[in-house]
């Protein structure tokens, strides 16, 4: 009751914050802040650990407090792996908490430029079968006002399962992961971190040609990451579940070492789900899906995953939302007997058109179960607006699925819970919010089957990642001019009528 309270009272200063005066310049906002770009992110056990990342303007020393019940025990905790680094002209802090009391409602202070900051709250798994967690995907802003409707978007989901024990960010933060667009993050997202724990998950635009943002942003467990300069691939347990987090910045999109652990992890847990977090989609009608990459993901991916009964991927970076229906060697199977694939929608204002010509190239329409295009519409033909329906028709969206979307998912036990749902954009004078559910669909199993397979180490050594590299990239260059090429040449009539017509590419 505690934790839905004060998520409830977390909602409601975001909120005030949209519909008030509070777009305050961001520079006012890390100037007198004592602490910013706080997270709270999973790290290791679920249960026992968490792991704190923030900011200060001057160097102090990396210091935290935790309190249970307003009682101070952080001397009966363990502090591990303290770091003050100076970043991009501020000072980067990490700490990791271990010895927590599982099922345990915490509260914590993290020591700033004036001192310790405003209280954050975060709560561990119980460890029993039931837990509900919140997707968003591709915030992806470059200005307060858009990263505001990322926030609207993600209290949205957060307001309809108050008691949700993590959020999951499916990459693309930012859009160019620069000083000042963290700062805008930090102003609009720092209110809502503070109360949640977050599974973060690396986006190109984290990643790629941004070198180190990312693991710097977040206090994860990279313990048996591949490598942590562009991303960070990592797995936890909560509840009956286990999840696992892909770097799709590695080698262009998953390196033969990546696809190795993956392998291993997936086969070292007992779980009766099996879930995996990534960035870039294997199943897309985005812009990005005609690229190699995309084809190749889905292609090695695909074969890990049903090899260890991975039930569920989710993913973002095509900005729009599409789910497959359960699949096993890229056929439809019953449900439950392969893998779903969802495309979780854009949380925020940068979304996708559908790229029609890639269907029966690269993607064929009766593999798809639901897709929802989040954007108004070019012109007469409604072409933005088009949305392939849960019975495979080809239809308009209504005006009220222009907005950003959000993914509440619920396990208990044997059964999964997906909804996926669109909050309307506000037209001027709006005040009240319109969402309108955009799919929803079941899981089902009997629990206790997954039995563990895999009980050695799954680190990879630098040289071991380096001597993969070559054949990772060859990997690569094989499948790209022996598949993807032809069904590109096949489709490019359709792509150039495509570009002259409706100027979409």
């Amino acid at each position: 009751m505690k934790k839905t309270i004060r998520k409830c009272i977390g909602v409601l200063l975001i909120v005030a914050l949209l519909c008030g005066g509070g777009m305050t310049a961001s520079a006012g906002y890390i100037e007198d802040s004592t602490v910013f770009r706080a997270s709270c992110t999973v790290n290791g056990d679920t249960a026992t650990q968490r792991g704190f990342c923030w900011y200060t303007k001057t160097e102090v020393k990396t210091q935290i407090r935790v309190l249970e019940n307003g009682r101070d025990v952080t001397e009966t905790l363990t502090l591990a792996d303290e770091q003050c680094t100076a970043w991009e002209g501020n000072y980067m802090h990490k700490i990791t908490v271990k010895d927590l009391k599982s099922g345990t409602e915490y509260t914590y202070q993290l020591m700033g430029d004036a001192g310790w900051s405003e209280p954050g709250s975060f709560r561990t798994d119980d460890g029993d079968d039931k837990l509900s967690f919140i997707g968003i995907a591709d915030v992806q802003a470059s200005s307060l006002e858009n990263f505001m409707k990322g926030v609207r978007t993600v209290s949205a989901g957060l307001e309809m399962d108050p008691d949700a024990d993590f959020v999951v960010n499916l990459g693309d933060f930012t859009n160019d992961s620069t000083n000042e667009e963290w700062d805008y993050y930090a102003e609009a997202f720092d209110g809502f971190n503070s109360g949640v724990t977050l599974a973060p998950i690396a986006g190109n635009h984290d990643g790629l040609g941004v070198w180190h943002w990312f693991d710097n942003l977040f206090c994860l467990d990279t313990s048996e990451s591949v490598q942590t300069l562009n991303g960070v691939n990592y797995s936890y347990d909560y509840g009956n579940a286990h999840f696992a987090v892909l770097n799709t910045n590695d080698a262009l999109s998953l390196s033969l070492a990546q696809l190795k652990w993956l392998y291993n992890d997936m086969r070292s847990t007992d779980k009766d789900w099996k879930i995996v977090f990534m960035h870039k989609s294997p199943y897309t009608l985005g812009k990005d899906g005609k690229w190699p990459d995309a084809l190749y993901t889905k292609e090695t991916l695909a074969r890990v995953c049903e090899l260890t009964g991975v039930d569920l991927v989710m993913s973002g970076h095509d900005h729009q939302y599409l789910r497959t229906k359960s699949l096993k060697l890229n056929r439809v199977v019953g449900d439950g007997e392969g893998v779903t694939y969802v495309l979780a929608g854009t949380a925020g204002s940068k979304r996708y058109e559908i790229r029609d010509f890639m269907l029966d190239h690269f993607i064929t329409l009766d593999k798809l179960a639901a897709l929802t295009v989040q954007k108004g519409g070019k012109d007469d033909t409604g072409f933005y607006h088009q949305c392939y329906l849960q019975d495979g028709s080809l239809d308009n969206v209504d005006l009220n699925r222009i907005g950003g979307v959000f993914n509440n998912i619920t396990i208990e036990g044997g059964k999964l819970t997906y909804k996926a749902y669109v909050i309307k954009d506000r037209e001027e004078g709006e005040t009240e919010d319109v969402i309108t559910e955009i799919d929803s669909f079941e899981l089902t199993k009997e629990p206790g089957e997954n039995k563990i397979g895999y009980t050695g180490k799954n680190t990879t050594s630098a040289f071991e990642y380096a001597l993969l590299l070559i054949p990772s990239f060859l990997a690569l260059a094989v499948f790209t001019f022996g598949n993807w090429f032809p069904r590109f040449l096949c489709m490019l009539p359709k792509l150039v009528y495509t570009v002259i017509t409706k100027d979409v590419f």
